[in-house]
């Protein structure tokens, strides 16, 4: 079942492409790096284009990936939820009531079991798969796991995302433009 109706996550890494991903019919979309100074006003002009602000929390310069952090955003930034590989934070967000969508990184087979084990402990809402292109390990983790799952990391193209989507994925987070505007909603 698709994310809010939403097969993409558009991810915005530049400044530049945030105006333009502002004027698509995206409900929620992903902050990715970013520094301190940016965090504010990103969310107001999110709130202002009736956007949900999803930020990576690991991927803020000048702002420490721990819980305190992410006490920080949630109270104060208030997105909708924060993405981390840290359990500290995934926890944090949590108790707040946002989403909290822990990343997975595909390194090797001891990477992922003690993910699993990570995983079992914080209960994310949701697991963001890297890279993403791997289908057979996205229905692995959402068969593991129950949680659903996103697929990030080296999505380049319209393939990708439907095989991503076909093997069970949510949803797909993608920097790419290009499918971002090719998966947006028709208005």
């Amino acid at each position: 079942m698709a994310f809010h109706n939403q097969p993409i996550l558009p991810a915005v890494r530049r400044m530049k492409d945030l105006e333009q991903l502002m004027a698509l019919d995206y409900e929620y979309i992903i902050l990715l790096d970013t520094h301190l100074g940016q965090i504010k006003p990103v969310a107001d002009m999110a709130a202002a284009n009736r956007k949900k602000l999803l930020l990576h929390a690991d991927l803020i310069e000048g702002l420490k990936n721990d819980e305190y952090a992410a006490e920080y955003l949630c109270q104060q930034i208030r997105p909708a939820g924060l993405l981390s590989t840290r359990a500290g934070v995934i926890t944090k967000t949590k108790q707040n009531g946002l989403l909290a969508i822990q990343r997975l990184f595909l390194l090797d087979t001891n990477a992922v079991e003690k993910s699993y084990s990570l995983i079992e402990r914080t209960q994310p809402d949701y697991i963001e798969v890297m890279p993403g292109v791997l289908p057979h390990m996205i229905a692995e983790v959402h068969g593991r796991t129950g949680i659903p799952v996103f697929a990030g990391g080296l999505i380049r193209t319209v393939e990708d995302v439907e095989r991503a989507l076909e093997a069970g994925a949510s949803a797909v987070t993608t920097s790419q433009a290009s499918l971002w505007r090719h998966f947006a909603k028709r208005k």
